[in-house]
């Protein structure tokens, strides 16, 4: 068995692994990469992978920088199935076509600017046409059965507790004689998080793919998130401010929404108007309603000591959908909470409202998790003076709070103990899925727990088993 690690190593976005037997091609994930754009399009269009050789494509979940260049694979002659469960299925089915708008409205932009140059016009990576016919390759799975996606390979995919329906997946195939277990532990969990379970032990691997998002450092609990969450909306609200939350549209916004409904349940923070101003937020929620099975058991106490079986939709929460109502936020003078999309400030409704909320003190905006290098995110995360927004700079003088207990990664602790019950039992584990600090600091620390061989694998780099 061969491991060439084509993305998602050395970063945290493009996560692609491609995996060889002695009979099969399988590839791990198809993210998008996600950084400055020209070399974001090169990166993407450039699949390095033989697809006519191409038996299968295992999705752990839905995360655009995990799923997203799937429709471009598609695109480009791959047939076969695309393993995933169900609810990652689901989900994808609200957000590949909505990153194939995103992509065609992007190179429209820019060919404006090209034409104005006397310069060829690009082509988006894939359309939502595109996006919507890659769904047809999609096999949604279960959780914890065992299933043969080629000849001699069998997957089985463990809950991850990342986002509703991320998977672990082991891969068993038979090698020279004796079986080869390889386990791909995807995106982990933060274990305590709302709505979805915790992460399912690390099931007995020879070989281990591990991510390390956090892997230098440690999250504050949750009741402390929770504290602090309430006490900044308090201040905002009892100065007539509001509160800009950019979140992913999966996951994150659901977790805030049901924080605040829990929040506001227990008197913590006073009944304010909550928006949710996304699109696909909206649509991905339908998502988390269809699907009850993924929750944890504190989620259904919740419900049931309510007397509510939907944590998504209390009163004072309204759902965004038209561009008229989402300008007409940034008139109003009350206080109120927005929630938009997207996670790190790059596209959206939500740059226009911290355009609209940044330059007033009275307001606040809400860093919810890891912001890459060079986003609006990560340079309103790091308080610049001064952000450009929509090509126009803006006075940063609203409060600016990171609250990374939010994060639907486990954190550098959590990682080691999922994986030590089986340090002595793994022969090989590569570090994947980290910028290279947090790499590096996890590998260390797998070492120091008894881990014998630990690899942080460079891009392009192939290791035979």
């Amino acid at each position: 068995m061969k491991i060439t690690f084509l993305g998602g190593v050395g970063t945290v976005t493009g996560s692609s692994y491609l995996v060889r037997t002695n009979r099969t091609h399988i590839l791990l994930e198809c993210g998008l990469y996600q950084g400055k754009r020209d070399e974001a399009y090169r990166r993407n269009r450039e699949i390095d992978v033989d697809i006519r050789r191409l038996h299968a494509v295992v999705l752990s979940h839905a995360h655009i920088d995990h799923s997203g260049n799937l429709p471009n694979l598609v695109k480009q002659g791959y047939t076969g199935p695309i393993y995933a469960t169900h609810a990652t299925r689901d989900l994808c089915a609200s957000m590949l076509p909505d990153s194939g708008r995103i992509h065609e409205y992007d190179v429209a932009y820019v060919n404006k600017k090209r034409e104005r140059k006397g310069l060829p016009p690009m082509e988006p990576l894939y359309t939502e046409g595109d996006a919507i016919h890659s769904l047809q390759r999609f096999v949604g799975l279960g959780y914890n059965h065992p299933v043969e996606i080629a000849r001699g390979v069998r997957i089985t995919l463990f809950d991850a507790g990342h986002i509703l329906g991320s998977a672990m997946v082991l891969l068993e195939t038979e090698e020279q004689g004796r079986q080869v277990r390889l386990l791909f532990s995807g995106d982990l969990g933060q274990p305590h998080l709302a709505i979805v379970r915790d992460p399912a032990p690390m099931p007995p691997a020879d070989y281990l793919m591990i991510e390390s998002t956090y892997g230098d450092r440690e999250h504050e609990p949750l009741e402390l998130t929770q504290q602090r969450m309430a006490e900044i909306v308090n201040r905002v609200v009892d100065r007539g401010g509001r509160i800009v939350i950019p979140a992913f549209a999966v996951g994150r916004t659901q977790e805030i929404v049901y924080d605040l409904h829990q929040l506001t349940y227990s008197g913590a923070i006073p009944e304010i108007p909550i928006y949710v101003d996304s699109p696909l937020a909206v649509n991905v929620t339908e998502v988390f309603r269809q699907h009850p099975e993924c929750y944890d058991r504190e989620t259904r106490e919740f419900l049931h000591d309510i007397g509510q079986e939907d944590p998504f939709g209390f009163s004072r929460l309204r759902y965004i959908r038209r561009v008229e109502d989402s300008k007409a936020l940034n008139d109003a003078s009350n206080p109120m909470i927005i929630i938009s999309a997207a996670g790190m400030a790059e596209a959206g409704r939500v740059q226009h409202h911290l355009k609209h909320a940044i330059t007033d003190p009275r307001n606040a905006v809400l860093i919810t998790g890891w912001q890459a290098p060079h986003t609006l995110g990560r340079r309103i995360a790091d308080r610049e003076p001064e952000v450009k927004i929509f090509g126009e700079l803006f006075p940063l003088k609203a409060e600016v709070h990171t609250l990374f207990g939010y994060s639907a990664h486990a954190d550098r602790s959590h990682l080691l103990n999922w994986a030590k019950p089986h340090a002595q039992h793994t022969c090989c584990t590569f570090v994947v899925h980290g910028d290279p600090g947090p790499a590096q600091a996890l590998a260390s620390g797998l070492q120091e727990i008894g881990f014998n061989r630990v690899k942080v694998p460079a891009r392009g780099e192939t290791v035979a088993l």
